[in-house]
């Protein structure tokens, strides 16, 4: 819906409430006019739920942003990338977990290195995260995203076959690396081409990815067993789903590269802070997540418009420029850091992740050493995992249209309590319930990628706060699938390892509580 509908109903466009509420005011708009001797076109007004045309350049807060692409197919084909690429996000993962004590054997590991193992997850995503915006800026988003997919179907092919503890976890990193950049740059991809659907958008590819985590947890036990019995074909299968899935990403990425601009990145955004919202430097191209620059507005704009393309771009600029500099949430320098919403972010993503690590990578092993079967115990990882395919696409919609998603996060924070609590004292008796109860309390990740889109305005933005919220968070991971390898190892038992679980869980809801209050970390800066 444009400004001057909105106009002609008697309402106040969604533009010029929030150009009040930052202390602008559309004069200088007109004035840039003025000096150019053009009037630039209205920006479309968008905030989070109201709806937009599809094609349509929008962004929250009034903000441009480089909409999906018009054509049926353009649309179609890139939900069946995003689609693919969140079901290659955990297979590499749930696979190792369900099959760990056999690599183990296979491989002569010890506890601690395999504890070591189950956290290079978090530790991968962490290093590799950190290069996303990076590799963006320079490449394009789908160009990354399409490369991270192949590096993922090349670390599953090698590592089973690579001979030894270090081949096996090298070959693991390259899959993680892809992994990691993926993870990074998808809700981005979303926050850029659905402006006006990042929820529902989420809970898609969420949605996919909890599917995709929970097909291998199930799958990979039956399929090995079925062909033979080596643990080595169990993990190779599914390099497949990852060919599959680079297909459409080589299509998407190619289009998005001959659409992309050819103009220099802005070094300012490679040492971690923000850009200016809406301005471009490269002009919010695909490699900075930004709003979408004048330039590529011009380059797909119809025909008519081209003769005051140029006029436009100049006058776009100008207001960018005021805007930067009347706004404190687009100072240059600021870095994220100084956000107290993006460290309760990162805190909350952080510890998310860890209790998820550990429950992939050791859940299948606590129900194995209570007498549970291998085939059994991945089934129960499978439910785990499965519950998040539902939850995903429902969670973020629902975080979407609340003030405050506190309330959620204690919700799912208590079901994993007592799931924790189940597992401590009956873990083959209740083995059912404790795996439903786990899989709810795991569906904090939807959550927490929800909120990371909904605490930032601009795409530039969201860009960075996903960089630092999940980089951050998954260094704060890396220790506990590690510590609960060790004392694992060292009590022979689970009573300790569970403990650690429950306190940390307690950590994450205070977290998530202080990350859910409607907050906006470019208002922090």
């Amino acid at each position: 819906m444009t400004e001057d509908h909105l106009a002609g109903a008697g309402r106040t466009p969604a533009r010029d409430r929030s150009t009040a509420e930052h202390g602008r005011t559309p004069a200088a708009g007109d004035r840039t006019a003025r000096r150019t001797g053009t009037v630039a076109p209205p920006e479309p007004a968008v905030r989070e739920g109201v709806s937009v045309g599809e094609g349509t350049p929008a962004a929250a807060g009034g903000r441009p942003t480089t909409a999906l692409p018009g054509t049926p197919w353009q649309r179609r084909l890139l939900v069946a990338g995003l689609v693919l690429a969140a079901l290659n996000l955990r297979p590499a993962i749930t696979s190792l977990g369900a099959l760990l004590e056999e690599v183990r054997d296979g491989l002569g590991m010890s506890g601690t290195v395999a504890g070591m193992l189950t956290s290079m997850p978090a530790l991968c995503f962490a290093i590799f995260g950190l290069t996303a915006p990076r590799l963006a800026r320079k490449w394009g988003q789908e160009t990354v995203v399409c490369a991270g997919l192949v590096a993922i179907g090349l670390g599953v092919l090698v590592r089973p076959f690579a001979g030894g503890t270090v081949g096996f976890l090298l070959a693991s990193a390259l899959a993680l690396a892809g992994i990691a950049v993926s993870n990074i740059l998808l809700p981005v991809i979303v926050k850029r081409r659905f402006p006006d659907r990042v929820g529902p958008m989420t809970g898609v590819y969420t949605m996919a990815l909890a599917l995709g985590t929970s097909i291998a947890a199930a799958s990979t036990v039956p399929l090995t067993d079925a062909l033979g019995g080596d643990w080595r074909t169990g993990l190779v299968l599914w390099t497949v789903v990852a060919a599959v899935a680079v297909l459409p990403w080589v299509v998407i990425a190619r289009a998005s590269r001959v659409a992309r601009p050819s103009v220099p990145a802005r070094s300012a955004d490679a040492d971690g802070t923000l850009p200016p919202a809406g301005s471009a430097g490269p002009g919010g191209s695909a490699g900075s997540g930004g709003a979408a620059e004048p330039a590529r507005e011009a380059a797909s704009a119809p025909a008519a418009q081209d003769q005051s393309a140029a006029q436009d771009q100049s006058a776009a600029q100008d207001r960018s420029s005021a805007d930067a500099a009347t706004e404190p949430q687009a100072t240059p320098g600021r870095r994220i850091t100084r956000s107290p919403t993006a460290w309760a972010l990162a805190v909350f993503f952080g510890l998310q992740a860890t209790g998820a690590y550990i429950t992939m990578g050791w859940m299948p092993q606590m129900f194995r050493d209570a007498g549970v079967s291998a085939s059994t115990a991945g089934v129960l990882l499978a439910v785990t995992m499965a519950l998040g395919v539902p939850l995903s696409f429902v969670l973020p919609r629902l975080a979407a249209r609340l003030p405050h998603q506190g309330g959620l996060v204690v919700a799912l924070g208590a079901c994993g309590l007592v799931g924790y609590a189940g597992l401590w004292s009956a873990p083959a008796g209740g083995a059912w319930a404790w795996a439903v109860l786990l899989g709810l309390s795991n569906c904090a990740f939807p959550l927490a990628l929800t909120m990371i889109g909904m605490r930032a305005r601009s795409s530039s933005g969201v860009v960075r706060l996903s960089a630092f919220a999940q980089s951050t968070g998954y260094l704060i991971s890396i220790p506990g699938p590690l510590l609960v390898g060790a004392l694992y190892q060292h009590t022979d038992g689970w009573d300790l390892p569970i403990a650690l679980m429950g306190g940390l869980l307690v950590l994450q809801i205070g977290a998530g509580v202080l990350a859910g209050r409607d907050r906006i970390v470019e208002n922090e800066l």
